[in-house]
């Protein structure tokens, strides 16, 4: 029964390689304000940790949500995201600042 209808977890699930693909895009766009906000402060500050550690959780509840999960073999994809995420938002306030 190929073109039955499918179970409902089925429903609105996608590859889990697009999945990978599009949480570490989300991450990467999801960092790129904080970095931009960490570049205007000064270093171990109060906003300046903040900037850096409150996407944490964001993140992971993202990988949790898209069904990611903890998965080790994911993990150097997402902080790759994230600190690229951070760098390219930093620079962009350097750049605009010129």
């Amino acid at each position: 029964m190929a073109g039955g209808p499918r179970p409902a977890r089925e429903i609105g699930t996608m590859p889990r390689g697009v999945a990978v693909a599009t949480s570490v895009a989300v991450v990467f766009v999801l960092n790129l304000p904080f970095g931009f906000w960490r570049a205007g402060t000064k270093r171990f500050t109060l906003p300046w940790f903040l900037a850096i550690h409150v996407p944490v959780p964001l993140a992971v509840a993202l990988r949790i949500v898209a069904g990611v999960g903890l998965r080790l073999g994911t993990l150097p994809l997402f902080v790759g995201a994230f600190v690229a995420g951070q760098y390219v938002g930093g620079r962009c306030r350097i750049l605009r600042r010129r």
